[in-house]
C-alpha cells in the first residue's frame, strides 16, 4: 500500500484549465479533479481570474500560479453574424480572443510548465464544417488549426502542444441545434475524453477532433 501511495502521489499532475466554469469546462474541470490538483480560471469566476484577450492579464495569471504540468484553455470569444453585417472590429473579437489570446496562453505558459507538460487549446468543428453566420469563428478556428501544428515543432524541454476540436457537444444542443442542422450531438464523455487523451497522452501538434 505505501509503495502505491508513493506511485500515486508521484503521477498527480498540477493542472490549470481555464474557461473551467463554461458548459465544456465544467465536467473537464470535475474529471482532472478527482486524481489531480486542479487550478481553475476565467474571466469572471475561478482562482485565478484571467482576460486572455489581455497578455497583461495573462501574465499576471502565470506569475500567481506558479509552475504547472498542464494549461488546458477552453475559452475564447469570436463574433457570430451574416458576412455582410460583420465590421473589422467584429472580426477583431475573434482574433484577439480565441486565436491571439491562445496563442499567447503558448507563448507565455510554456515558460511556467515543467519538463514534459503540455498546453491543450481549444478550436471547434467550424474549421473543417462551417455553418453560415461563423465567418470570423470558421477563420479563427482554422488559424489555431495551423499554430498548433507550426508551434508543436518548435517547442524545448519535452513540451508538447495540441488542440481538441469539438463537434456541437451534448450540453449545448438545444441553445445550438438550430445553426447546426443534421449535425450529431458529442457526448460529454467523449467531450471529457478528448482532453483526457491531450493532456496525457503523447501526441504532439494534433488536432483531436471530435465531430459526433
Amino acid at each position: 500500500m505505501e509503495n502505491r501511495d508513493k506511485i500515486n502521489k508521484q503521477q498527480q499532475m498540477k493542472i490549470l484549465i481555464i474557461g473551467a466554469g463554461g458548459t465544456i469546462g465544467k465536467p473537464v474541470t470535475a474529471y482532472f479533479s478527482e486524481s489531480h490538483e486542479v487550478l481553475t480560471s476565467g474571466r469572471t469566476q475561478g482562482d485565478y481570474p484571467v482576460d486572455i484577450a489581455r497578455t497583461d492579464s495573462i501574465e499576471m495569471m502565470f506569475r500567481e500560479t506558479g509552475a504547472l504540468d498542464a494549461i488546458v484553455c477552453i475559452a475564447g470569444e469570436a463574433k457570430w453574424a451574416p458576412f455582410d453585417e460583420l465590421s473589422e472590429d467584429d472580426y477583431y473579437v475573434g482574433l484577439r480572443s480565441k486565436l491571439m489570446g491562445q496563442v499567447n496562453l503558448v507563448r507565455i505558459g510554456q515558460h511556467y510548465l515543467n519538463p514534459g507538460g503540455s498546453i491543450t487549446l481549444s478550436t471547434g468543428i467550424l474549421a473543417d464544417d462551417p455553418v453560415p453566420q461563423t465567418t470570423s469563428a470558421a477563420m479563427v478556428n482554422g488559424a489555431i488549426h495551423s499554430f498548433v501544428q507550426a508551434v508543436a515543432l518548435e517547442m524545448e524541454d519535452s513540451l508538447r502542444v495540441n488542440a481538441v476540436s469539438l463537434g456541437m457537444v451534448a450540453d449545448a444542443y438545444e441553445k445550438y441545434r438550430d445553426f447546426f442542422p443534421g449535425h450529431n450531438p458529442v457526448p460529454m464523455k467523449k467531450v471529457v475524453n478528448a482532453y483526457v487523451r491531450s493532456v496525457f497522452g503523447k501526441r504532439n501538434g494534433e488536432i483531436i477532433r471530435v465531430y459526433g
